[in-house]
Formats: structure tokens, sequence, C-alpha cells
């Protein structure tokens, strides 16, 4: 790794990864003030999800109900706004960390230094893991600290569980951003690298839903990560969260070392 060059890309992206950051754990925070007020009700709020299409309840994660603090934490924010929010992320950072300094012509003067490929590529790929590991960390922290506030001891809630709900979240989006950075670095034109970044992740996301809702397109959960997530199973405790973590991790690795052999290995334009 190129400290120098990881301090300064991180230096670059703070205001951005901050905006996320606090931006989620403020989102987190408010579902977990209104959970009090919405409580005394929640018995009607579970029998409206209940009369919803089973399909649409699994498009958004309703089905495990609103019956605990972080089931309806799930529902409410991992099962569509997180996702929107670290999608958006990853394909816009991972763009912008590699292929838009190829297109610019910053490659070349950062590779004139006394620096390899590899090293550049494998700091950039830390920073885009920093970023994601800090809005995470942000996240799941601001919902702690809004169970102690706002509920105390007085609701039901699993924090073992809540915690592997942000570590699923985070090796998810380890494994896209992985896929998203191996494209950047095959990419001389920024604008193409965020195309297909953004097809490819979002073209994940639109499969999984449509998986979801229908039972004839029900095959295509086998082409996209995001059937691995499923924050609904995960809060009731009956997901393969051990597999799901290696899968993950795995995808992760491979696509961001695959990135940086292609990039060390690849001609950049003049």
């Amino acid at each position: 790794m190129n400290l120098p060059l990881y301090k300064e890309m991180l230096k670059v992206n703070l205001k951005g990864i901050l905006n996320y950051a606090f931006g989620s754990a403020f989102y987190i925070l408010l579902i977990i003030w209104l959970y009090p007020a919405l409580a005394n009700n929640m018995k009607a709020i579970n029998d409206l999800v209940n009369a919803m299409p089973e399909s649409v309840g699994n498009a958004f994660g309703l089905n495990s109900g609103f019956s605990s603090a972080e089931a309806f934490i799930s529902g409410e924010y991992y099962g569509l706004i997180l996702v929107l929010l670290l999608s958006i992320l990853c394909v816009q950072m991972s763009t912008g960390l590699m292929a838009r300094l190829v297109d610019r012509g910053s490659m070349a003067y950062l590779l004139s230094t006394p620096t390899t490929r590899s090293k550049v590529a494998l700091t950039q790929a830390l920073v885009l893991i920093t970023a994601l590991l800090v809005i995470v960390t942000a996240t799941t922290g601001a919902g702690f600290l809004g169970v102690f506030w706002f509920l105390g001891n007085g609701y039901d809630f699993n924090g073992e569980r809540f915690l592997m709900l942000n570590t699923v979240a985070f090796l998810l989006f380890f494994a896209i951003g992985g896929i998203s950075f191996l494209i950047s670095c095959l990419a001389n034109d920024e604008k193409k690298a965020l195309g297909i970044s953004g097809a490819i992740t979002f073209g994940f996301f639109t499969l999984d839903l449509l998986g979801k809702i229908s039972d004839q397109l029900s095959w295509v959960k086998y082409l996209t990560l995001f059937t691995l997530y499923r924050p609904g199973e995960i809060v009731k405790g009956s997901a393969q969260d051990g597999l799901v973590l290696v899968i993950l991790l795995l995808v992760g690795l491979i696509a961001f070392g695959l990135g940086i052999t292609l990039f060390k290995r690849r001609d950049l334009p003049l």
C-alpha cells in the first residue's frame, strides 16, 4: 500500500464519506425514535402488512413483521434505503478512484512517481473499503446508541441479530464494490465505467426485486448477489448467515484481487 496516497485520497473523499455516514446515522436514529410512538399500534401495522400481497412484502423486506425493534428497523431502512445509498456510493466512488484518474490523465502522472501499479490499485481499493466500513460502522453505532437513548429496556431488541444485519450489509457491498472496482480498473473512460458499474449494480437490484415479486421469475434470484441479503430473515434468525458471509467475502476478495492484477498488466492510454 502507498500510505501517502491513501491519506490523500481519504482526504479528497472525506466530505462525501462523512455525508453518507452522518446521513445514514441520522436516518436510523430517526427510525428508532419513531418506534415507541408506533409500538402501541404495532398490531394494526402488522395486520396491514399481512394484508398486502406476499410478493410486495418479500420485495421490501416487510414479511418479518414489526414485532421487535430490529425487525422494524430492517423493514424501514435496511430493506431499501441503505441498499440504494451504498449502491450509489460503490458505483460513484469506485469510478472516481480508478477510471476517472485514467480518463483525465492523472493516473499517468501518479505512476511516474516511485510507486507501482499494484500499490496504487491496492491503495485505491482500500480507500473504497474504508469508506464502506466508516458508513456501516456509523450506522451500527447510531443504531445501538438510538436503542440506548430511545428504547431502554422497555422494548424487544436483539443486539446480536442487529450486528449480524450490519455485517451482512457490509460484506454485500464489499462484494458489489469489488465488482465496480474491477470494472473501473479495466476502463479508460469514466462515463463508460460509471455506466457499466451502475447497470450491473442496479441490474442486480432489479433482478432481486423481480425474483421476489413474481413466482414465475423466481429463478432470476440466482443471477444476483442481492438474493444473499435478506434483512427480514436475518433479524428473525432464519438466515444462513455463515454461508452468506463466506460467499460475499470470497466474491469481494476475488473481484478486488482480479481488478488489481488486471490493472497491473493492462496497457494504459498515453
